[in-house]
């Protein structure tokens, strides 16, 4: 098998966008996600209830008190494992995306044409991804956290009555781990447009280097060659030449002077 050249060429480094680490990231990321997105439907399907009872006792007024359906440790603990999940997944695309961005060359990016259309498509996405995704991960977290504070508060004589119980709305897990999922493919769209913007400005260089080598190449045509006279030692080249028209000269003489004898 022929070895080509882009055989030869060295592979993407691990720091660098779309890189095999890059990609595998991004996918476990987003597996995180949906790891969060399962446990906040977990939380949402066994989230403690609250069962109001009436109680009378010799002859007092007769008055409702409260009881959990469960101490919340299942809720809990999905919370606060889809809150880890979701947390370690931001960071992780983040920190690789600074960091690959950080390793770009400031070569390429001096290449950058912020006027071309194409440029202000990507720069217009890249912000709507970094705004969308940090809002989407804040509003998840917060929800969490509300989830796993009202959660924690009844751990313990979770089936005493009570005055009052505080419980967690319908549907807030589930929005949470809606909003955890979203953060995840929103910063993966942030990924890809990252990458998009790098293609870009490595095609402009590459269009840049060629212009600027066939510049250089048609600036300098090559010149013709001269002739060149050899010269035996101690002679000079305007006797050699003079030896060679007097043999030319010669050579047309005798030519004439046969043709004269044929006539």
């Amino acid at each position: 098998m022929a070895v080509t050249h882009a055989d030869l060429r060295p592979g993407r480094r691990s720091t660098e966008l779309g890189s095999k680490t890059g990609a595998f990231l991004m996918v476990l990321c987003i597996l995180f996600g949906l790891f969060c997105f399962i446990l906040s439907l977990i939380a949402e399907a066994s989230r403690s209830k609250v069962t109001w009872v009436s109680t009378r006792e010799n002859g007092e007024e007769e008055r409702y008190e409260c009881t959990y359906s469960g101490s919340g440790k299942t809720p809990l603990l999905c919370a606060a494992s889809a809150f880890m999940a979701l947390a370690i997944a931001m960071v992780v695309q983040h920190t690789y995306l600074l960091i690959a961005v950080s390793k770009s060359t400031s070569s390429a990016l001096v290449t950058w044409d912020l006027d071309s259309d194409f440029a202000k498509t990507l720069t217009w996405q890249a912000g709507f991804f970094f705004v969308t995704t940090w809002m989407c991960f804040a509003v998840g977290e917060i929800l969490l956290l509300i989830g796993i504070s009202v959660e924690s508060g009844h751990l313990k004589h979770w089936s005493t009555p009570r005055s009052g119980c505080l419980i967690i709305g319908q549907g807030l897990f589930s929005a949470a781990g809606v909003f955890g999922l979203a953060t995840v493919c929103l910063a993966a769209g942030l990924y890809i447009t990252a990458l998009r913007a790098q293609r870009l400005i490595q095609g402009q260089e590459n269009v840049r280097r060629e212009v600027w080598e066939a510049s250089a190449l048609h600036a300098s045509p090559p010149t013709s060659p001269g002739h060149h006279l050899a010269t035996a030692a101690n002679e000079t080249p305007m006797i050699r030449q003079n030896q060679n028209d007097q043999h030319l000269l010669a050579h047309y003489l005798s030519a004439f002077d046969k043709h004269s004898n044929l006539v």
